[in-house]
């Protein structure tokens, strides 16, 4: 694997995120996320910045502010890149995409905090989406590949960047790499008992 020449430099994505429930996820200028039918509108962009393995910042490219869980499950969004700010996406095996909480998850289940809408467009606390159900599941609707600065995070827990993925893959490369992944885990597990 190549080196970054220029270690903060990340290949990212401007996207726009559709909800299986019939909505882009917007956030408007003021920072209020939802949904948003009009597909054309410009605050249902999104810069998707990989900051981990299948780990990602959401940032709005209008109000520039990032996606953010906090402790409770509630959406917010912050003007600093922190940990609240990073979400696992996952492939769903309907080959919808699923985003949940690095940070959060239930503590007696130890359950993943999903991001989610619901079916009029609003906003859900992470805790009451589940991630068989449409709420969770988007299609990421590429628009340019771009590149980013690393965003600073504020604890220094940032690990290297692993992952050098292109995430403009249609769900036909999608299901070779997943299925590439199960095998590499596979082989992992085959190893460790050896």
């Amino acid at each position: 694997k190549e080196m970054k020449s220029e270690q903060e430099q990340l290949k990212g994505i401007v996207t726009r995120l559709f909800s299986e429930q019939g909505f882009y996820l917007q956030m408007q200028p003021d920072g209020a996320i939802s949904g948003n039918k009009d597909e054309n509108s410009d605050n249902t962009l999104f810069n998707l910045i990989p900051v981990g393995l299948r780990v990602v910042a959401m940032q709005g490219v209008k109000a520039g502010l990032y996606v953010a869980m906090n402790a409770e499950g509630f959406l917010y969004t912050s003007d600093v890149f922190t940990a609240e700010c990073k979400f696992k996406e996952s492939v769903f095996e309907n080959y919808y995409v699923i985003y949940s909480s690095t940070q959060y998850r239930q503590h007696e289940s130890g359950r993943a905090w999903f991001l989610g809408l619901n079916k009029d467009g609003v906003i859900m606390k992470g805790n009451r989406v589940k991630k068989t159900k449409p709420c969770s599941h988007f299609v990421p609707r590429p628009i340019e590949v771009c590149m980013y600065k690393e965003p600073s995070l504020h604890e220094l827990e940032e690990k290297l960047l692993k992952s050098s993925r292109s995430p403009t893959i249609n769900s036909e490369e999608r299901r070779v790499l997943k299925e590439q992944e199960e095998e590499q885990e596979e082989d992992l597990t085959e190893q460790d008992g050896s």
